[in-house]
C-alpha cells in the first residue's frame, strides 16, 4: 500500500510530472458513514483539463478527476533485480528482435517497420524504440500506408510496466483511436534452473536447426510453411525441439547470455504429462552449452495454462507488450 491511514495525505504531483511513475489515492464517496479510498500505481500519461491518465504496467488505462485526488507521491520503478537477471526494457526489446526477425524491414527514424506477410503480430507491427524522426501523426499515416502497401494491417507494438517502457506512446496511439487487440507478458528468469528440472522426457527430445513439417503442424499457425521457416529460421543461434510423435515442440534462440524461448506447443491429447517441461528442459540445457545464462520468453496474458508453466520455472514478468492495430478508417 502506498498511503497509510494515519500519514499525512497530500498530493504531491502537478502536470509537470507526466511521464513519470506515480501513486495516487483518489476518494470514491463513503460507505457506512466512512470514506472510502481507491490507490492506482502507474505512469501518468497526461494531465488535461482536470483529468488525469494513468496507465498501470499492464497497459490500463485510469482516468482519474483532479478534483477527487487526495494524495498524489512520483515513486521509483521498481529495482530490475527484483524481476530476475538485471536487463534494461531496451536490451531485452532488441534481444527479442532479433529472435523473431521480418522477412522485410524499414527505418522510420529509430522506429522499424516489419513485415513477414502476415506470419505472427509480431513480425507484422513497428517496433517503436526511439524517436520516429518526425511528429507522431505523421510517422502513424506513414505506418498507415507502409502496410496498407502490403495488403497488411497496421499494428504498433508498445511496453508497459517497466523502466523506460512507453506509456506515453500507448496513451497517444489510445487517443487517436488505435486499439489494444493482444497483450503478451516479457518473462525473465535463470537459465540453470530449467536445465536442472527433472523431466524424464527430456532425454527423447530432438534438436533441428530447421523445422520440419511435423514440426509445423504441431505449431499449427502456418499458412503458407515457405514463410514460416524462411522467417523462423532466422536468428543469432536457433535450435527447434520436439519429442516423437509431435507431442510436444519448442523452440529457442541463444543470443549472447540471453536463451529465448518460444513456440512451446504440446497436443491437447498429452498436455499436464510434464512434456511442455521436458522440450524447455532438452532446449535449456543446449543453450547452457552455448554460453547463455539467462532466459526470456513471452507469453499472452490470457493463457492461464502457460503462465502457471513459467512462474513455477522461476520466470518473473520484466514488463507487457500491446499490439495497437489501427482504427478502420
Amino acid at each position: 500500500m502506498e498511503f497509510t491511514a494515519g500519514g499525512l495525505l497530500e498530493v504531491r504531483i502537478t502536470p509537470a510530472d507526466v511521464g513519470k511513475r506515480v501513486s495516487v489515492r483518489r476518494a470514491e464517496g463513503e460507505l457506512g458513514g466512512s470514506p472510502q479510498f481507491t490507490d492506482t500505481v502507474g505512469v501518468l500519461t497526461s494531465w488535461d483539463r482536470g483529468v488525469l491518465l494513468i496507465t498501470r504496467k499492464n497497459g490500463e488505462s485510469v482516468r482519474i478527476a483532479e478534483s477527487a485526488l487526495v494524495a498524489g507521491k512520483v515513486v521509483p520503478p521498481a529495482p530490475a533485480r527484483r524481476r530476475g537477471p538485471a536487463a534494461s526494457f531496451e536490451e531485452l526489446s532488441r534481444v527479442a528482435a532479433r529472435s523473431w526477425q521480418p522477412l522485410e524491414s524499414e527505418p522510420l527514424g529509430e522506429w522499424t517497420l516489419r513485415a513477414a506477410a502476415g506470419f505472427t503480430r509480431r513480425a507484422n507491427s513497428v517496433l517503436p524504440l526511439g524517436d520516429p524522426g518526425i511528429p507522431l501523426d505523421d510517422a502513424l499515416a506513414r505506418v498507415t500506408s507502409w502496410y496498407a502497401e502490403r495488403d497488411l494491417p497496421a499494428y504498433v507494438q508498445a511496453a508497459t510496466g517497466a523502466a523506460g517502457t512507453q506509456e506515453l506512446l500507448c496513451a497517444e496511439l489510445e487517443r487517436r483511436g488505435w486499439v489494444s487487440e493482444v497483450s503478451a507478458e516479457v518473462r525473465i528468469g535463470a537459465l540453470a534452473p530449467v536445465a536442472d528440472v527433472e523431466a524424464p522426457e527430456a532425454g527423447s527430445v530432438r534438436l533441428t536447426r530447421v523445422p520440419d513439417a511435423e514440426w509445423l503442424g504441431r505449431y499449427g499457425k502456418v499458412s503458407d510453411p515457405d514463410v514460416a521457416r524462411r522467417m523462423l529460421v532466422e536468428g543469432p543461434s536457433v535450435w527447434f525441439a520436439a519429442l516423437p510423435g509431435g507431442r510436444a515442440i519448442g523452440r529457442l534462440v541463444v543470443d549472447g547470455r540471453w536463451a529465448g524461448f518460444a513456440a512451446v506447443t504440446v497436443d491437447p491429447e498429452h498436455r499436464r504429462e510434464g512434456l511442455a517441461t521436458a522440450v524447455m528442459a532438452a532446449l535449456a540445457r543446449r543453450a547452457l552449452e552455448e554460453g547463455a545464462s539467462a532466459a526470456w520468453l513471452q507469453v499472452e496474458t490470457d493463457n492461464a495454462g502457460a503462465r502457471a508453466l513459467y512462474d513455477g520455472l522461476g520466470f518473473t514478468t520484466h514488463h507487457t507488450y500491446h499490439h495497437y492495430r489501427a482504427a478502420a478508417s
